[in-house]
Protein backbone atom coordinates (compact mmCIF):
# COMPACT_ATOMS: atom_id res chain seq x y z
CA UNK A 1 0.00 0.00 0.00
CA UNK A 2 2.82 2.48 0.56
CA UNK A 3 3.35 2.98 -3.56
CA UNK A 4 -0.30 4.25 -4.03
CA UNK A 5 -0.40 5.97 -1.00
CA UNK A 6 2.69 8.20 -1.74
CA UNK A 7 1.23 8.91 -5.23
CA UNK A 8 -1.90 10.32 -3.43
CA UNK A 9 -0.48 12.21 -0.88
CA UNK A 10 2.11 13.54 -3.31
CA UNK A 11 -0.77 14.27 -5.56
CA UNK A 12 -2.52 16.72 -2.92
CA UNK A 13 0.68 18.34 -2.24
CA UNK A 14 1.43 19.40 -5.32
CA UNK A 15 -2.38 20.64 -5.33
CA UNK A 16 -2.55 21.92 -2.33
CA UNK A 17 0.94 23.98 -3.12
CA UNK A 18 -0.73 25.44 -6.70
CA UNK A 19 -3.79 26.44 -4.86
CA UNK A 20 -2.32 28.53 -2.15
CA UNK A 21 -0.37 30.45 -5.40
CA UNK A 22 -2.10 33.61 -6.75
CA UNK A 23 -2.60 33.65 -10.42
CA UNK A 24 -1.74 30.15 -11.10
CA UNK A 25 -3.68 29.81 -13.82
CA UNK A 26 -2.83 32.65 -15.48
CA UNK A 27 0.77 31.27 -15.02
CA UNK A 28 -0.25 27.59 -16.88
CA UNK A 29 -1.85 30.03 -19.82
CA UNK A 30 1.16 31.33 -20.29
CA UNK A 31 2.85 28.03 -20.58
CA UNK A 32 0.46 26.49 -22.73
CA UNK A 33 1.24 29.42 -24.97
CA UNK A 34 4.55 28.84 -25.29
CA UNK A 35 4.15 25.12 -25.80
CA UNK A 36 2.49 26.12 -29.26
CA UNK A 37 4.71 28.54 -30.38
CA UNK A 38 8.53 28.91 -30.71
CA UNK A 39 9.22 28.02 -26.76
CA UNK A 40 8.65 24.82 -27.16
CA UNK A 41 12.13 23.59 -28.27
CA UNK A 42 13.53 25.70 -24.96
CA UNK A 43 11.43 24.52 -22.82
CA UNK A 44 12.09 20.71 -24.03
CA UNK A 45 15.96 21.40 -23.83
CA UNK A 46 15.19 22.54 -20.34
CA UNK A 47 13.46 19.06 -19.56
CA UNK A 48 16.45 17.30 -20.87
CA UNK A 49 18.47 19.77 -18.53
CA UNK A 50 16.49 18.38 -15.85
CA UNK A 51 17.58 14.51 -16.43
CA UNK A 52 21.30 15.83 -16.57
CA UNK A 53 20.61 17.78 -13.38
CA UNK A 54 19.55 14.77 -11.95
CA UNK A 55 22.37 12.36 -13.14
CA UNK A 56 24.82 14.49 -11.92
CA UNK A 57 23.36 14.20 -8.47
CA UNK A 58 23.42 10.41 -9.09
CA UNK A 59 27.15 10.33 -9.82
CA UNK A 60 27.69 12.51 -6.76
CA UNK A 61 25.72 10.13 -4.58
CA UNK A 62 27.31 6.88 -6.25
CA UNK A 63 30.59 8.22 -5.79
CA UNK A 64 30.03 8.41 -2.18
CA UNK A 65 27.69 5.65 -1.12
CA UNK A 66 30.57 3.33 -2.95
CA UNK A 67 32.06 4.05 0.28
CA UNK A 68 30.19 1.17 1.69
CA UNK A 69 27.98 -0.61 -0.67
CA UNK A 70 28.97 -0.54 -4.61
CA UNK A 71 26.15 0.80 -6.49
CA UNK A 72 25.42 1.19 -10.46
CA UNK A 73 24.49 4.73 -11.89
CA UNK A 74 20.99 3.13 -12.75
CA UNK A 75 20.09 2.07 -8.86
CA UNK A 76 21.70 5.79 -7.93
CA UNK A 77 19.56 7.48 -10.35
CA UNK A 78 16.60 5.70 -8.58
CA UNK A 79 17.40 6.77 -5.50
CA UNK A 80 17.35 10.27 -6.04
CA UNK A 81 14.20 10.21 -8.12
CA UNK A 82 12.66 8.27 -4.68
CA UNK A 83 14.49 10.66 -2.71
CA UNK A 84 12.77 13.93 -4.57
CA UNK A 85 9.50 12.23 -3.82
CA UNK A 86 9.92 11.40 -0.41
CA UNK A 87 11.13 15.23 -0.01
CA UNK A 88 8.39 16.72 -1.97
CA UNK A 89 6.30 16.47 1.50
CA UNK A 90 8.19 16.61 4.03
CA UNK A 91 9.93 19.91 6.25
CA UNK A 92 13.33 21.57 4.37
CA UNK A 93 13.45 18.11 2.28
CA UNK A 94 14.45 15.72 5.12
CA UNK A 95 12.51 12.71 3.97
CA UNK A 96 15.16 12.87 0.69
CA UNK A 97 17.37 11.12 3.01
CA UNK A 98 14.84 8.44 3.79
CA UNK A 99 14.13 7.92 -0.27
CA UNK A 100 17.36 7.31 -1.02
CA UNK A 101 18.69 5.12 1.27
CA UNK A 102 15.76 2.59 0.58
CA UNK A 103 18.42 1.33 -1.97
CA UNK A 104 21.51 0.20 -0.20
CA UNK A 105 21.04 -3.09 2.17
CA UNK A 106 19.33 -2.28 5.82
CA UNK A 107 22.93 -2.92 7.69
CA UNK A 108 24.10 0.52 6.18
CA UNK A 109 21.22 2.82 5.87
CA UNK A 110 22.46 4.51 8.82
CA UNK A 111 25.83 5.22 7.67
CA UNK A 112 24.28 6.18 4.20
CA UNK A 113 22.64 9.11 6.09
CA UNK A 114 25.64 10.63 7.10
CA UNK A 115 26.92 10.02 3.48
CA UNK A 116 24.23 11.57 1.74
CA UNK A 117 24.69 14.63 3.96
CA UNK A 118 27.91 14.84 2.07
CA UNK A 119 26.56 15.00 -0.79
CA UNK A 120 24.37 17.74 0.55
CA UNK A 121 26.67 19.93 2.26
CA UNK A 122 28.99 20.16 -0.91
CA UNK A 123 25.81 21.53 -2.74
CA UNK A 124 24.81 24.02 -0.35
CA UNK A 125 28.36 25.21 -0.62
CA UNK A 126 28.35 25.96 -3.63
CA UNK A 127 25.05 28.13 -3.15
CA UNK A 128 26.53 30.02 -0.28
CA UNK A 129 29.83 31.24 -2.62
CA UNK A 130 27.71 31.88 -5.62
CA UNK A 131 25.70 33.51 -3.57
CA UNK A 132 28.00 35.63 -1.89
CA UNK A 133 28.85 36.65 -5.86
CA UNK A 134 25.29 37.25 -7.04
CA UNK A 135 24.58 39.30 -3.41
CA UNK A 136 27.62 41.13 -4.40
CA UNK A 137 26.03 41.93 -7.80
CA UNK A 138 23.12 42.67 -6.63
CA UNK A 139 24.26 45.36 -3.89
CA UNK A 140 25.79 46.84 -6.51
CA UNK A 141 22.33 47.78 -8.39
CA UNK A 142 20.08 48.46 -5.27
CA UNK A 143 22.55 51.10 -4.70
CA UNK A 144 22.33 52.51 -8.50
CA UNK A 145 18.73 52.25 -8.84
CA UNK A 146 17.77 52.98 -4.90
CA UNK A 147 20.39 55.57 -3.71
CA UNK A 148 18.36 57.12 -1.03
CA UNK A 149 17.64 53.61 0.04
CA UNK A 150 19.95 52.60 2.72
CA UNK A 151 17.90 50.02 4.22
CA UNK A 152 17.72 47.88 1.62
CA UNK A 153 21.95 48.06 1.04
CA UNK A 154 22.38 47.49 5.04
CA UNK A 155 20.35 44.16 5.03
CA UNK A 156 22.32 43.16 1.72
CA UNK A 157 25.54 43.82 3.40
CA UNK A 158 24.30 41.83 6.96
CA UNK A 159 23.13 39.46 4.56
CA UNK A 160 26.53 39.05 2.72
CA UNK A 161 28.36 38.61 6.46
CA UNK A 162 26.19 36.49 7.68
CA UNK A 163 26.48 34.13 4.22
CA UNK A 164 30.39 34.77 4.61
CA UNK A 165 30.46 33.74 7.59
CA UNK A 166 28.64 30.41 6.99
CA UNK A 167 30.13 29.46 4.33
CA UNK A 168 33.44 29.68 6.12
CA UNK A 169 32.58 27.71 8.85
CA UNK A 170 30.59 25.07 6.14
CA UNK A 171 34.42 25.13 4.39
CA UNK A 172 36.10 23.91 7.09
CA UNK A 173 33.76 21.31 8.03
CA UNK A 174 33.67 19.85 4.43
CA UNK A 175 37.26 19.75 4.57
CA UNK A 176 37.69 18.04 7.89
CA UNK A 177 35.19 15.68 7.84
CA UNK A 178 37.91 13.13 9.91
CA UNK A 179 38.28 15.77 12.76
CA UNK A 180 34.57 16.78 13.17
CA UNK A 181 34.36 12.61 13.60
CA UNK A 182 36.92 13.14 16.32
CA UNK A 183 34.91 16.23 18.15
CA UNK A 184 31.61 13.71 17.94
CA UNK A 185 33.60 11.27 19.54
CA UNK A 186 33.91 13.52 22.49
CA UNK A 187 30.44 14.30 23.10
CA UNK A 188 29.69 12.08 26.21
CA UNK A 189 26.39 9.97 25.30
CA UNK A 190 26.55 9.57 21.86
CA UNK A 191 29.58 7.06 21.76
CA UNK A 192 27.51 4.79 20.26
CA UNK A 193 26.44 6.20 17.11
CA UNK A 194 30.12 7.50 16.33
CA UNK A 195 30.36 3.87 14.62
CA UNK A 196 28.17 5.19 11.64
CA UNK A 197 30.00 8.17 10.53
CA UNK A 198 33.67 6.73 11.02
CA UNK A 199 33.05 6.01 7.50
CA UNK A 200 33.37 9.85 6.75
CA UNK A 201 36.79 9.23 7.83
CA UNK A 202 38.07 7.50 4.17
CA UNK A 203 37.40 10.96 2.72
CA UNK A 204 40.41 12.48 1.24
CA UNK A 205 40.67 15.75 -0.54
CA UNK A 206 40.63 14.41 -3.82
CA UNK A 207 37.34 12.93 -3.66
CA UNK A 208 35.99 15.47 -1.70
CA UNK A 209 36.99 17.90 -4.46
CA UNK A 210 35.47 15.52 -7.22
CA UNK A 211 32.32 16.00 -5.29
CA UNK A 212 32.23 19.51 -5.13
CA UNK A 213 33.30 19.74 -8.85
CA UNK A 214 30.03 17.46 -9.77
CA UNK A 215 27.91 20.59 -7.57
CA UNK A 216 29.35 23.26 -9.24
CA UNK A 217 28.07 21.77 -12.89
CA UNK A 218 24.93 20.99 -11.41
CA UNK A 219 24.97 24.84 -10.21
CA UNK A 220 25.61 25.77 -13.67
CA UNK A 221 22.37 23.61 -14.80
CA UNK A 222 20.17 24.68 -13.06
CA UNK A 223 21.19 28.15 -14.10
CA UNK A 224 21.00 27.05 -17.44
CA UNK A 225 17.46 25.81 -17.19
CA UNK A 226 16.20 29.46 -15.84
CA UNK A 227 18.17 31.45 -18.83
CA UNK A 228 16.57 29.10 -21.17
CA UNK A 229 12.94 29.47 -19.79
CA UNK A 230 13.23 33.30 -18.96
CA UNK A 231 13.49 33.52 -22.67
CA UNK A 232 10.95 31.82 -23.77
CA UNK A 233 8.21 33.72 -21.31
CA UNK A 234 10.40 37.23 -23.10
CA UNK A 235 12.08 38.07 -19.40
CA UNK A 236 14.92 39.85 -21.13
CA UNK A 237 18.03 39.45 -18.52
CA UNK A 238 21.36 38.81 -19.77
CA UNK A 239 23.62 35.84 -17.93
CA UNK A 240 24.92 37.79 -15.72
CA UNK A 241 21.41 39.44 -14.55
CA UNK A 242 19.86 35.51 -14.41
CA UNK A 243 22.99 34.71 -12.35
CA UNK A 244 22.70 37.01 -10.11
CA UNK A 245 18.67 37.06 -9.30
CA UNK A 246 18.48 33.18 -9.21
CA UNK A 247 21.76 32.91 -7.40
CA UNK A 248 20.27 34.96 -4.79
CA UNK A 249 16.75 32.71 -4.94
CA UNK A 250 18.70 29.57 -4.33
CA UNK A 251 20.65 31.46 -1.64
CA UNK A 252 17.26 31.96 0.16
CA UNK A 253 15.72 29.05 -0.74
CA UNK A 254 18.57 27.22 1.37
CA UNK A 255 18.52 29.25 4.31
CA UNK A 256 15.09 29.55 4.70
CA UNK A 257 13.36 26.94 6.73
CA UNK A 258 10.12 25.65 4.63
CA UNK A 259 7.15 23.17 5.00
CA UNK A 260 7.69 21.90 1.39
CA UNK A 261 3.79 21.18 1.39
CA UNK A 262 3.15 24.63 2.40
CA UNK A 263 5.86 27.23 1.56
CA UNK A 264 8.47 25.91 -1.52
CA UNK A 265 6.62 27.36 -4.30
CA UNK A 266 5.18 30.33 -2.85
CA UNK A 267 9.21 31.21 -1.11
CA UNK A 268 10.15 30.92 -4.94
CA UNK A 269 7.68 32.84 -6.60
CA UNK A 270 7.85 35.53 -4.60
CA UNK A 271 12.01 35.61 -4.15
CA UNK A 272 11.96 35.58 -7.94
CA UNK A 273 9.81 38.87 -8.53
CA UNK A 274 11.24 40.48 -5.65
CA UNK A 275 14.72 40.03 -7.48
CA UNK A 276 14.55 39.82 -11.13
CA UNK A 277 12.13 43.23 -10.96
CA UNK A 278 15.30 45.14 -10.80
CA UNK A 279 15.86 44.16 -14.18
CA UNK A 280 12.21 43.28 -15.80
CA UNK A 281 8.83 44.28 -14.99
CA UNK A 282 7.25 41.33 -17.02
CA UNK A 283 6.43 39.62 -13.83
CA UNK A 284 3.75 37.45 -15.74
CA UNK A 285 7.01 35.97 -17.40
CA UNK A 286 8.63 35.63 -14.11
CA UNK A 287 5.67 33.59 -12.70
CA UNK A 288 5.32 31.62 -15.48
CA UNK A 289 9.22 30.69 -15.31
CA UNK A 290 9.35 29.53 -11.47
CA UNK A 291 6.08 27.56 -12.24
CA UNK A 292 7.61 25.62 -15.55
CA UNK A 293 11.24 25.21 -13.41
CA UNK A 294 8.98 23.65 -10.23
CA UNK A 295 7.48 21.64 -12.47
CA UNK A 296 10.14 20.00 -14.58
CA UNK A 297 12.84 19.78 -11.92
CA UNK A 298 10.70 18.82 -8.81
CA UNK A 299 6.99 17.94 -10.01
CA UNK A 300 7.82 15.40 -12.77
CA UNK A 301 10.88 13.59 -10.60
CA UNK A 302 8.61 13.22 -7.73
CA UNK A 303 6.17 11.21 -10.00
CA UNK A 304 8.76 9.52 -11.34
CA UNK A 305 9.55 8.80 -7.98
CA UNK A 306 6.87 7.30 -6.75
CA UNK A 307 6.09 5.32 -9.43
CA UNK A 308 9.76 3.78 -8.64
CA UNK A 309 8.18 3.46 -5.01
CA UNK A 310 5.53 1.53 -5.92
CA UNK A 311 7.83 -1.35 -7.94
CA UNK A 312 10.20 -1.42 -4.54
CA UNK A 313 6.90 -2.48 -2.81
CA UNK A 314 5.96 -4.72 -5.51
CA UNK A 315 9.54 -6.15 -5.67
CA UNK A 316 9.53 -6.86 -2.14
CA UNK A 317 5.77 -8.65 -1.88
CA UNK A 318 7.55 -11.70 -4.79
Amino acid sequence: MIGPLVFIVLAWSIWHQLLRQPNWRESFVHIGEALQGNGLWQLGLAALLMLVNWSIEARKWQVVINRIQPIGFVQSLKAIFTGTTMAFFTPNRIGEYVGRILYIDESKRVQGISLTIVCSIAQLLVTLVAGLGALAYMKQVVAAQQPGDGSLVFWINTLLWCTAFGTAILTLFYFRLAWLVRWIEKIPKIERFVRYIHVLDSFNATILLRILSLSVIRYIVFIGQYYLVFSVFEVSLTPVQVFASIGVVFLVLAVVPTIAVITELGVRWKASIELVQFFSTNTWGVLATSLSIWIINLVIPALIGSLLILGIRIFKNR
